[in-house]
Parts: C-alpha cells; structure tokens; sequence
C-alpha cells in the first residue's frame, strides 16, 4: 500500500492498472497528505492543494503509484518556500501553446464541459468549481492561460459545426480576439487559426476571406464537427475536394495546418459512423508528400481516444510500445521521407499525464523517436483543462522511465531546461511561426507586468 515514510515523502510501488483505479490511489495518497499539512500550516486542505507546495505533493503522490516519473523533491510539498523557489526557476522559460480555446457569448453547448470536470481529478486549481460555460468564455480565457500559467504565447483556435450558431468562434472572432489581447498587452502574445471547411457551400471564397484578414495558420477538421454527425467529413489526401483549399492556402502565403485527428468521443463507433474514421491518420502521408510547401500540424499526436487510456491499450502499449495511430504517425517521417509534417500535444497530453503518466512518457517517446524532438509541439486545449500550468509543470518534471528507454529505445526528456523541453515547450513553434523568443522567455509588456506584481503578492503572502 502507497503511504508516506518518516520524513513526509511518498513510498509504495508503480502501478499500470486502469487510469480509473489509478487516479484514486493517487487521490488516496495525495489525502493523507493534505491532511498532515493542513494541520501543520493551519490551512485548509482545499488551501493548501491549490498551493505550488500542493502541486508538488500531487506528483509525489503520482510517484508512489506509478513509479518515479516526475522529478519532484519532497522539500517542495513541506515547504512552501522551496516550492516557490522551484517555480521561479522557471518562470521565465518560454512556453509557445499551439492549441488554446475559448467559446463565444452565443456558445450553447454544454457538452464541452464534460473536459473541465473530467481536469478537476488532476487540476487543483478547479477545486469547488461549479463549472459552467461562462468559465470558457474571453475573460477566463486571459486569466487562465496568461495570467495563472507560464505561457507566454498561445494559437488561438475554434472548430466548425454543421450549424453556424454552434462554431467556438467564428473566423472573424478569433483575428478580433488575437488584436483584443495584443493591443492590451503591447506585444505579439496570441496568434490565431482560421478554420477552413472543405465541401461546405463556398468555402473556398472563404479561405480568400479568412486570408485577408491575415491569420498566422490555418486549421482543419476532417470529421466535421466534435459533436455528432458532420455532413461535410473529408480527407487530407482528397484531389478533387480538398487540394484546391491547399492550392489556395498555398497562395496566400500563409503555409502552415493544422489538422485534427483522433480525439475520438467513448462510443464514436455509433455515434460518429461512419465519420468516425476520417479521425485516423492514414490520410496524412499522400498530402504531406503532394504539398511540401505547407506545413501540416497534426492536432493530439492523433491520439484516438478522448478517455485516459483504457487498461487494454496500457497492457499493449507495455507488451509491445505500440499506441494506437500515434504509433503510425510517429513512423510516418522516415517511412515517407515526410519533412513538413509536425505533432502537437494538446489533450493527449491532459489526458495521460496524471491518469498514467507511464502511457504518457511513452507517447512522449514514441514521438519523439520518430520526429525527432524539433518536430514535436506543446498544446493545451486549455480553457478546456482550466488553466494550463498543471501540464507546464507536469511536463517540465517528467521524465521517461529507465526500463521503458531500454526497452523501446527511447531517448530521455531530460530537465525543465535541458534542450528537448526548451524545443518542445516553445522554441520549435517560434521557429514554426518565424518569430524570436523575448529576451529571457518573457514580454515586457503589460500582462509581464501584471503578472511580476501578482507573483510579488504571493511571494509576501
């Protein structure tokens, strides 16, 4: 059984069991010490999770179930002020999200939230949140991913829906939203994708649109719509329907998409058939291989699933480092002689990290492996998640086990500030986007500003 020894750090045995059974052992673990703390400091328990010493517990307590995974000290949990220490260390990395949302005032659909409260098992900052839309919308957007996290820039990015009422933004909100938020801070903090829609009555006329108002990329979506059945599904890899928006994309200069793949909802089998399959990822080599001026991103690593990893693919992945059409994608490069093409961590990332973060170091891995790391980008899918620190600093601190770098020949992530993190983090989507980093990782500008005085309070706090 997990517990704590003398000295308030964390000891018990890895476990690969369901993401389900693991997170509550970890949650176990995490109580036992919430409670000593709270008692010691004179807090709260829900206090002192939403700590930076809280933080650091929950990953001593990921450790004692899964294994050491996450580079932690116990020091960081007991006192807050080494935990302080430990985030200033690294406040001023640079942090490029290449996938962030929020939805606009008209937004109705209430399915979305089911991402928010799935984050409350691994977010503390989410604790007693009663989640509803209006937490997804602009101003909740700022605070969370620029003023409670470590992101310095973010792509701002929506998704299309059969009925025009039920996009996250529309084209023309996401541009207002990224000159909203530059102008405010005084300096390039959001860039934005505008989605096209292959099939749809004149969506080419609609590429020309969105390109006048000069948005940094594009982004596509095969299935359709997140929810449902789409009408207008396609593949990258279609002549007839497809390849004149890249002809177009082409033309204006602006060369880089991103394309969602995977992600699928539990049951998509049903309820997206036969769209469903238009999430994979055997698309992807013919049009990356036809279009070597464009420059495609591939949205979750193509991760297939929207769940934590089921104990079936867990027990595949430790058998045989397989992970479903990650896997493909990652062998994609040097088995087409494929340069442009690119994976992003959004959700995939969220969805593993804590619910098995022995699943997520292999993903991470097999990535890397077959992309290199210059090739392999941090996203988010914050707000969704709530704020997106919770990820920066998972990441930061994992690392792949020994016997799973033995195994499957993987390489190590290394430290927070070692070259494979620093690419990962933000360097190789500045290079992406042609942009050079601010001097020490971060703008001097207005929300720089807010957020040095916000870290001065909590420092005397």
């Amino acid at each position: 059984m997990a517990g704590m020894d003398g000295k308030g750090a964390f000891t018990g045995a890895s476990g690969t069991g369901s993401g389900a059974d693991d997170c509550l052992k970890v949650e176990a673990v995490l109580s036992q010490y919430a409670e000593r703390m709270s008692r010691k400091t004179g807090i709260s328990r829900r206090a002192f999770l939403s700590t930076a010493s809280g933080m650091a517990a929950f990953f001593l307590a990921a450790n004692a179930v899964h294994g050491h995974l996450f580079m932690v000290e116990p020091a960081e949990a007991s006192d807050r002020s080494a935990a302080a220490e430990a985030a200033r260390r690294l406040k001023n990395q640079f942090v490029f999200d290449m996938q962030t949302h929020f939805v606009n005032g008209a937004y109705s659909e209430k399915r979305i939230l089911s991402l928010r409260d799935e984050a409350k098992k691994w977010n503390r900052q989410l604790l007693g949140e009663h989640s509803t839309l209006d937490c997804m919308r602009f101003g909740p957007f700022v605070k969370e991913i620029f003023m409670e996290s470590d992101t310095t820039m973010a792509l701002l990015s929506s998704a299309p829906a059969d009925d025009p009422g039920r996009w996250f933004l529309h084209n023309r909100e996401v541009v207002d939203a990224r000159a909203k938020i530059n102008s405010f801070a005084g300096s390039r903090r959001m860039f934005a994708n505008a989605v096209f829609t292959p099939g749809r009555s004149g969506w080419l006329d609609g590429i020309r649109i969105a390109a006048e108002r000069k948005p940094d990329s594009w982004k596509g979506y095969p299935v359709g719509t997140p929810f449902g059945l789409s009408k207008w599904p396609w593949r990258m890899d279609d002549e007839k329907k497809v390849y004149p928006g890249y002809q177009r994309i082409a033309e204006s200069g602006i060369t880089t998409i991103c394309i969602h793949k995977g992600l699928l909802p539990a049951g998509h089998q049903t309820l997206m058939r036969p769209n469903w399959r238009y999430a994979a990822p055997d698309d992807i080599p013919k049009a990356a291989q036809d279009w070597p001026q464009l420059n495609f991103v591939i949205f979750h690593a193509a991760y297939r699933s929207a769940t934590p990893p089921s104990s079936k693919d867990v027990d595949a992945f430790e058998r045989s480092g397989h992970i479903p059409w990650v896997s493909e994608l990652a062998e994609m490069p040097k088995k087409y002689g494929i340069s442009n093409l690119y994976a992003e961590l959004g959700s995939v990332f969220a969805l593993t990290a804590v619910s098995n973060p022995r699943y997520c170091a292999g993903i991470l891995g097999t990535l890397i492996k077959g992309f290199g790391h210059e090739r392999v980008l941090w996203g988010t899918d914050s707000t969704w998640y709530g704020s997106p620190q919770w990820q920066i600093e998972a990441f930061r601190r994992m690392e792949i086990p020994e016997d799973l770098q033995r195994k499957f020949a993987f390489a190590p992530l290394g430290p927070a500030d070692g070259v494979v993190k620093r690419a990962i983090l933000g360097g190789n989507a500045a290079r992406l986007y042609g942009i050079k980093p601010p001097v020490a990782g971060v703008a001097k500008d207005v929300i720089g500003e807010m957020k040095s005085g916000q870290r001065a309070l909590h420092a005397h706090a």
